[in-house]
């Protein structure tokens, strides 16, 4: 997979496609939320989100990706359904930054959740 397919299917929660280029040393931070570090503590964090997605019905909407020699970055949105029901919006940007053989080194993601209106 290139930089931009590895980034883009971890953004739309391909998870699993994505474990193979973590490494003990890669870090996700989710600033104000949560900071996970190595391939492990990503992957277990993954499988619960993963777990998230099946109870739910998900709209990814990928709007830009822009990349560079070692960085991909991605701003998006998901809506979460249940029962016909919208129950979230988020607006996100992920920014990943690679290694030269493909592994993650880092990614950043930036999540801002809407609030329903009344």
């Amino acid at each position: 997979m290139t930089k931009s397919e590895i980034a883009q299917a971890f953004s739309n929660g391909d998870f699993d496609k994505c474990f193979e280029y973590l490494t003990d040393n890669t870090i996700w931070n989710t600033p104000g939320e949560q900071l996970l570090t190595g391939k492990q503590e990503i992957e277990t964090f993954c499988k619960s989100i993963s777990n998230y997605f099946d109870s739910v019905t998900t709209n990814f909407q990928q709007l830009n990706v822009i990349e560079n020699t070692n960085c991909v970055a991605i701003n998006g949105t998901a809506e979460f359904i249940r029962d016909g029901k919208s129950i979230s919006f988020v607006s996100s940007c992920d920014v990943y930054v690679f290694h030269k053989n493909h592994s993650i080194k880092s990614i950043t993601s930036y999540c801002i959740t809407e609030r329903p209106t009344v």
